[in-house]
């Protein structure tokens, strides 16, 4: 692990700060890292409100969308509301159906099946829209750049209105509306939001219509909340007041679907880790085991006893899931050993066995094993399909995008992206990858970093600063939890390794003249020897609450330790 220190702010600013807000210096250095630099700035901040979302209509072509459904709805048309298979696709499809429903009768959903059509909107999808008197068709998560598919559509009478948050290929579907924040056209104040949360401006954009304002869409939330979480967008802006809100529905009144998830995790309260970790992987596992409707029918369930029926059988995907993970982890890890790949700049591992609802996952096992740009390819149909997942800094995109003469189709974002591929081409591209990231990348990239905020002693850990640090949430990519670190501390001699297997490590932290700290080490097992016979040592870490035995009492969660 590398660590870097954030550059502190200039001490003026400091000051500034601290006196505007009646705070000490580390709480106004951790604001001034994340842009808040004024007492209304910090306000925004620590009073998320709905009033502080972006007017839906500044979205480019937002007023042709709205104008298309509500002719739909006049109509009595059928609409069908087309999402992809993961978590984003999936709560996208539930929001918008179910908003809909509100409005009119003739409206059903669709998504794609992982195997059979992949990724993205299908032929198979329009012909059963042409098929069943669809006129109309609501994308979402997916559509920026299915041109060819878009204009199928069209001849056969179909209108398409795409809501996608990817960037765009150079030529734009001929759709009625293309809603994307990404569009270079489009001057929408805020870019990072997700596939739910585009989903969620259409239908603020037409309920203001019906004089609706958005304090009456804020049931809708959970699962806006939810995709933000899952597809791991900034958590800042709007993305921020989103969460914010949804977080509050998903733990006082979340919708049947998600409360049968949540009752059967017995948890009390979810933070948005929580969702990333618990609701997320559950949702995800219906379109990666068995089929993404099975995770829309749960989101939109209105009966309690019906949708925790259905979560038992998502609960059993998602442990499938999990075993077929596990297992092909162990594979890769040991083609890649058998291969003697390790000191490649990529991982690219290919089974055609392996199942194709799990590579996602295990090219993130891989990339947190090897550090690497990593692709894991599988068979589907009569190609290759792939998940790439990159490194913190390297953009991977761009990477797939300088061997596009290999790929038949991809897209996605910086760090995580899909491809599929012919299979006389892949030791080519697997050559073309290799030689791109290693030309591109900088070698500081190849190892982990671990950010640090800012360094303090000890003795500044307290339940106050604590207590600030939690208004901080939720946390996410530009809002991450902060993470300290102070040097020379020492063991008081009871360290020791915990857990199965020995893989954590337990330890009451001390420095000269300061209260003791409980501290512990996840995965960091192996390090016990720095904390032995009270060798001074450095930490990165963040600051938690250990509840046990019904007493709470702060500890620290290393990242890191170090002589």
């Amino acid at each position: 692990m590398r660590w870097t220190l954030k550059p502190k702010p200039e001490t003026s600013k400091i000051e500034a700060l601290k006196e505007a807000l009646q705070v000490d210096d580390i709480v106004a250095i951790l604001l001034l890292q994340r842009g808040i630099e004024t007492y209304d700035a910090a306000k925004t901040f620590f009073r998320p409100s709905l009033d502080h979302l972006h007017d839906p209509f500044l979205m480019k072509d937002m007023d042709k969308a709205v104008t298309r459904i509500e002719t739909a709805i006049s109509k009595g048309e059928n609409i069908l509301v087309y999402g992809d298979y993961d978590v984003d696709g999936t709560t996208s499809v539930a929001l918008m159906s179910s908003y809909l429903k509100t409005r009119i009768d003739s409206v059903a959903t669709y998504i794609p099946d992982r195997y059979d059509e992949g990724y993205g909107i299908s032929y198979k999808g329009i012909d059963f829209a042409h098929d069943n008197d669809f006129s109309l068709i609501i994308a979402l998560d997916c559509g920026v750049k299915a041109v060819d598919k878009i204009a199928y559509a069209t001849e056969k009478g179909i209108d398409f209105i795409v809501c996608d948050h990817h960037r765009p290929g150079e030529e734009l579907p001929d759709a009625i509306a293309i809603l994307d924040p990404k569009r270079e056209d489009c001057e929408y104040p805020y870019k990072e939001l997700c596939g739910c949360g585009v989903g969620f401006k259409l239908i603020s954009a037409l309920a203001s219509k019906e004089e609706q304002s958005v304090e009456e869409l804020v049931e809708y939330l959970d699962l806006v909340a939810t995709a933000i979480g899952a597809d791991i967008v900034p958590m800042t802006g709007e993305n921020r007041v989103l969460a914010y809100f949804g977080l509050q529905v998903i733990n006082a009144n979340p919708r049947p679907g998600m409360k049968a998830i949540i009752t059967e995790v017995k948890k009390d309260e979810l933070s948005i880790t929580d969702v990333v970790f618990i609701l997320a992987p559950r949702i995800n596992a219906a379109g990666r085991m068995k089929h993404g409707n099975h995770a829309v029918t749960l989101l939109t369930e209105t009966d309690f006893n019906l949708a925790a029926e259905y979560a038992i059988d998502i609960n059993q995907y998602n442990t499938d899931r999990r075993e077929a993970d596990k297992r092909i982890t162990e594979e890769a890890l040991l083609q890649i050993e058998e291969k003697n790949e390790q000191d490649r700049f990529t991982t690219v591992v290919y089974d055609e066995e392996w199942h194709k609802g799990v590579i996602g996952i295990v090219a993130s096992r891989l990339t947190e094993t090897y550090y690497r740009p990593t692709l894991v390819f599988t068979k589907s149909g009569d190609k290759l399909a792939a998940s790439a997942r990159s490194v913190k800094g390297f953009d991977v995109y761009n990477a797939l995008e300088a061997c596009s003469e290999y790929i038949e189709q991809f897209g996605g974002h910086k760090y995580a992206a899909g491809l599929t591929l012919l299979p006389e081409n892949y030791k080519a591209f697997k050559a073309k990858f290799e030689e791109v990231v290693k030309d591109t990348i900088e070698s500081k990239l190849l190892t982990p970093e671990i950010s640090v905020d800012l360094e303090i002693n000890l003795n500044r850990i307290d339940n106050r600063l604590y207590r600030i640090i939690r208004q901080f949430a939720p946390f996410g990519p530009g809002n991450m939890t902060p993470v300290f670190m102070t040097q020379n501390v020492k063991d008081t001699g009871w360290g020791k390794c915990v857990g199965e297997d020995d893989k954590h490590l337990r330890f009451t932290a001390t420095q000269t003249g300061t209260e003791n700290i409980v501290s512990i080490a996840f995965g960091l097992g192996k390090k016990i020897d720095l904390v032995k016979n009270q060798k001074p040592f450095d930490i990165a870490y963040t600051i938690d609450e250990n509840h046990w035995n019904g007493n709470v009492s702060l500890q620290l969660k290393l990242k890191d330790l170090k002589a």
